[in-house]
């Protein structure tokens, strides 16, 4: 306990740093009319996510020596891009470099197996995107990382006990007694609530954004422990960790290419934006809301499906069917305030 509150103050010290590098710097993001607030804040705040990573080692030990290297890479570019814009080509190669660091880490780098890896490869990347494209209000980014991380130590801690329930984990799988150290899940839970002491607020009272630095650095790491469980149980239904976003953000880029708009332009279509800003709901009861949906569907994975693979898939497949009517639901009754909104910038 002693060295997680070292942890804790040392990252708080290191986000107050940031603070004062970033102002003297001006590391600043200015709103837009695709943007969700309307004050001018300092940005890139979700760095600390990476910190968290390197803390964590020096106190643990570099266990995972690629998986950081791939976070430094991504998390690293990602900075330099919120400060100034770089080409998408080097982003995405960065990010296929970081994510293929990750599988090395992970042990899934086989030429045999060479395009089930790039079709993972794309996935990964493609989710790490998405992810990054929902940080859009207060509180949202590190709000539902925690919703993601809680439930995952759950699991992690009763690694032993599934793999005797759930009829899932092979023999020679069950080693260490979990899937990934718990130690590093709690020392990103750590870096979120720091995050949060000045991020999960009400509209205009935030000291800071993530910047892609945060979003796309939490959506590495999140990733990359979803893939310790996925490759120790072989069940991709864990995925499920990650299905609010997931409904959202992907529904939300096919409604785009619907509407033949950029897939690379700012926009305020997501479910949540049109919550925060033509509903006028604030950012903290949004983000709040986001954070309770993903934590029941998760919850109730973990402890309503038990018995075996198809209890899972089963699961997976209804609370997806749920959300997504409900997204097609929303929209359909709420969309028309966005149009509205869009005519009166136009005008």
């Amino acid at each position: 306990m002693t060295t997680y509150i070292i942890i804790f103050v040392l990252l708080l010290v290191a986000e107050l740093v940031y603070f004062r590098i970033a102002d003297k710097c001006n590391i600043i993001d200015k709103p837009n009319q695709r943007s969700s607030h309307s004050t001018i804040v300092l940005r890139g705040g979700g760095i600390i996510f990476m910190i968290g990573a390197w803390v964590w080692s020096a106190f643990f030990g570099f266990d995972y020596p690629w998986f950081l290297a791939g976070l430094t890479l991504v998390a690293g570019v990602s900075f330099v891009d919120d400060i100034h814009s770089l080409p998408d080509s080097v982003r995405l190669v960065a990010q296929f470099a970081a994510a293929a660091m990750a599988f090395y880490q992970l042990d899934i780098l086989h030429w045999d197996m060479w395009w089930i890896v790039l079709v993972a490869l794309i996935v990964y990347v493609g989710a790490t995107n998405v992810i990054n494209f929902m940080d859009g209000i207060n509180g949202i980014t590190a709000g539902y990382a925690l919703a993601v991380l809680v439930p995952l130590g759950l699991v992690n801690i009763n690694y032993h006990q599934l793999s005797i329930n759930y009829s899932l984990i092979p023999s020679d799988n069950i080693t260490d007694g979990v899937f990934v150290e718990q130690s590093l899940i709690i020392a990103v839970i750590i870096a979120a609530v720091v995050f949060c002491i000045f991020n999960f607020r009400p509209k205009g009272k935030a000291k800071c954004f993530a910047g892609d630095v945060g979003s796309i650095g939490i959506a590495f790491i999140m990733l990359f422990l979803l893939g310790n469980v996925i490759m120790k149980t072989g069940d991709i239904t864990w995925l499920i960790f990650l299905l609010v976003y997931g409904v959202d953000g992907c529904l939300t880029i096919i409604h785009r290419i619907m509407l033949h708009e950029n897939l690379g332009e700012a926009h305020r279509k997501h479910a949540y934006q049109i919550m925060a800003n033509e509903l006028k709901i604030g950012h903290v009861k949004v983000t709040l809301l986001y954070m309770a949906m993903q934590l029941v569907v998760s919850l109730g994975f973990i402890y309503l499906c038990p018995d075996n693979v198809l209890c899972h898939w089963m699961y997976f497949v209804g609370a997806l069917a749920v959300l997504c009517v409900a997204y097609v639901a929303f929209m359909k009754k709420y969309y028309h305030l966005h149009e509205e909104y869009l005519k009166s910038v136009e005008c």
